[in-house]
């Protein structure tokens, strides 16, 4: 049974210190509700031990709340847990596919495929490693509308392509984009696709087998659950192609004084003490995802979103940014003749 949508802000004891708060800000930042703040503070006043490091009864224990976690992930998502990696957030593991997948498959005369839509997250890493390698960084355009322009995809899908990385959702102009339809088309070459979920798991469903995604990262500060936690899902034939991102203890299957043999896919890819915490707060806040009606909460979001637009579109001030036609919970708009700083 899932929780009611009019009942759901009792969960979350920032409503109760300051109840005069009507927050906006979810693109940003989610709240948590309490049951994430509780097991955070469960784990560290009950239970507090280092995952992976000791056979002691705490240790053993983290260890395994820690990977119930990474299977917790795994279904939210449609997804092996043998392919879900932790990390500090959706920028880490963007930038981790940047620098330990794609750098070493690019050279000059590449070229990887973003929109013009992204995020910062989803731009500067691939960038920079084309600047790194003499590659070249191509945008799919947008319409008025904020919508991607896919007329000429096909051209943009050339053979030197190497990859393309698209938002799920934007984050500034709630536009949903049509990604299993860009999925499919770059597979057609052979071409990997990252998909940034940052703003679409945990609020819509998402399921990476039917997407056919080789790349999906997003954040757990967007989701109910804590700063600091992220998660890059890689699919299995790429999985073996990742290296290490940071070096160090957690990630090592053998080391002597001249060569390390590094664990496997996502082990390889979590050297030192990862946030314990975060992560079973993760675990936590996917328990409260699971307990709701996901289409329900899709629906709710673009419903607030309609009746915003609709009533904001009555003052003449007001002119919005993007009018896509399959949007989420976000508007963006502009008000005539005041800075956004000073409307904020």
């Amino acid at each position: 049974m899932s929780l009611p949508i009019e009942s759901l802000k009792s969960y979350f004891p920032i409503f109760t210190h300051r109840p005069e708060l009507v927050y906006l800000d979810s693109a940003a930042t989610s709240q948590k509700p309490s049951s994430v703040v509780q097991s955070i503070t469960n784990f560290y006043e009950k239970e507090n031990a280092n995952v992976h490091r000791g056979l002691y009864e705490l240790s053993s224990k983290a260890t395994q709340r820690y990977e119930d976690v990474r299977n917790k992930v795994g279904s939210l998502i449609g997804a092996n847990s043998t392919n879900i990696a932790f990390t500090k957030g959706t920028t880490e593991s963007i930038n981790i596919v940047a620098q330990c997948y794609l750098k070493k498959n690019l050279k000059a005369g590449d070229k990887v495929l973003i929109s013009a839509m992204e995020h910062h997250a989803n731009l500067i890493p691939w960038q920079q490693v084309c600047k790194q390698t003499g590659a070249s960084l191509e945008i799919i355009p947008v319409n008025d509308q904020g919508e991607l322009v896919l007329d000429g995809l096909k051209s943009l899908l050339a053979e030197r392509t190497k990859l393309v990385a698209i938002t799920h959702i934007s984050n500034v102009l709630g536009t949903i984009n049509p990604v299993e339809e860009i999925i499919s088309a770059a597979h057609k070459i052979n071409i990997p696709v990252l998909i940034d979920g940052a703003q679409s798991v945990g609020h819509m469903p998402v399921d990476v087998k039917k997407m056919d995604v080789d790349f999906l990262v997003f954040s757990s500060h967007k989701m109910f659950g804590p700063f600091g936690t992220g998660i890059l899902y890689c699919k299995e034939e790429f999985t073996q192609q990742l290296d290490p991102f940071n070096y160090g203890g957690g990630s090592i299957k053998n080391v002597q004084f001249a060569e390390t043999e590094f664990l496997d896919f996502p082990h390889n890819l979590e050297a030192g003490t990862t946030n314990i915490a975060g992560i079973i707060g993760l675990g936590t806040a996917i328990d409260f995802i699971q307990q709701l009606d996901l289409v329900e909460t899709f629906n709710h979001e673009r419903k607030l979103s309609a009746y915003f637009k609709e009533r904001a579109s009555t003052l003449a001030q007001i002119q919005f940014v993007g009018e896509p036609k399959n949007f989420n919970g976000i508007v963006s708009f502009l008000v005539k003749n005041i800075h956004p700083h000073d409307v904020a």
